[in-house]
């Protein structure tokens, strides 16, 4: 009997509590994918029973539970469920026009992209368009990078949103997201700030623009200490003592600051540190001089 043929794009779409967005966003993946391609739902704990109509889906859409471990775990999860060459995360509340992914394919086939992503618009659209992100300063805040590159560019921070891997990357830097970031928020910048200092170029391309709801408040409880937790565990595995101590003077001035710093202190922080010191390519210092960050 002939194996099966690994599908060429996997999508990993993270769900909790996202309502009528999620059926939109699924049906519109199957609407606009290559032939091959699967689609593989989490649902990460939703009470709102939006995930229950793919239960009665067949083909090449797979739903998977998880029980509330945030956004990062459950990339992580999801991924392992997968099957295909290319790996593309995104969340559940996206527009995308045929041919999204094109550009995004084109751009890994060069080994030396680690990953990509498209423009993003927003969700009734705007005329403000973001290509990328960058840190705003030492409280390790981020802004969009607004002006349109005219060829596909490097970003400092791609927007897990809508973000393309290939497998093999996937795996050669441990995994995708830092399974130790808890709930959501910054998870998108630890990976982007380790690919690029293992070595990779991550990549916006300006001829695929994607449509992504922002919501002034999130569908379920979110932790002031585990979002500020996920900024200081970036901070101590990736950057060095002065720039450490740097953002760290910078991030005690917010609420549940010791809080969050347990967190770090409890965690396999010292372990991480150690075993990506020793794979990197690049420095924190490489990285900030590359985008002209002064701090």
């Amino acid at each position: 009997m002939p194996s099966r043929t690994a599908p060429r794009v996997s999508v990993v779409v993270i769900s909790r509590n996202e309502g009528k967005d999620l059926r939109s966003t699924v049906e519109n993946l199957e609407d606009t994918l290559p032939g091959g391609s699967e689609i593989v739902v989490v649902d990460d704990g939703s009470t709102d029973k939006s995930a229950a109509f793919l239960k009665r889906r067949r083909g090449r859409v797979r739903l998977f539970h998880s029980n509330g471990q945030g956004v990062a775990k459950s990339r992580v999860f999801g991924a392992s469920k997968t099957n295909g060459e290319t790996l593309i995360f995104a969340d559940a509340h996206l527009k995308l026009d045929a041919q999204w992914w094109k550009p995004m394919l084109e751009q890994l086939e060069d080994p030396a992209v680690g990953a990509v992503a498209p423009g993003i618009s927003q969700l009734p659209p705007t005329k403000s368009h973001g290509w990328g992100l960058t840190f705003k300063g030492p409280s390790m805040e981020v802004r969009w990078l607004h002006r349109r590159p005219a060829r596909p560019a490097a970003a400092p921070i791609l927007p897990g949103c809508c973000l393309g891997m290939r497998r093999d990357v996937f795996v050669a830097t441990g995994g995708g997201w830092d399974p130790g970031l808890l709930h959501r928020g910054n998870v998108d910048n630890e990976l982007s700030v380790r690919l690029w200092m293992l070595g990779y170029e991550l990549i916006v391309v300006p001829d695929s623009l994607v449509q992504h709801r922002f919501r002034s408040r999130s569908p379920y409880p979110v932790g002031w200490p585990q979002y500020l937790h996920n900024r200081l565990r970036l901070a101590f595995v990736h950057f060095k003592p002065e720039r450490l101590g740097t953002a760290v003077s910078h991030l005690r001035k917010y609420p549940g600051f010791g809080e969050a710093l347990q967190l770090v202190a409890d965690s396999d922080i010292s372990e991480r540190r150690k075993m990506l010191a020793a794979l990197r390519k690049r420095s924190d210092d490489w990285y900030f001089e590359r985008f002209r960050l002064n701090w």
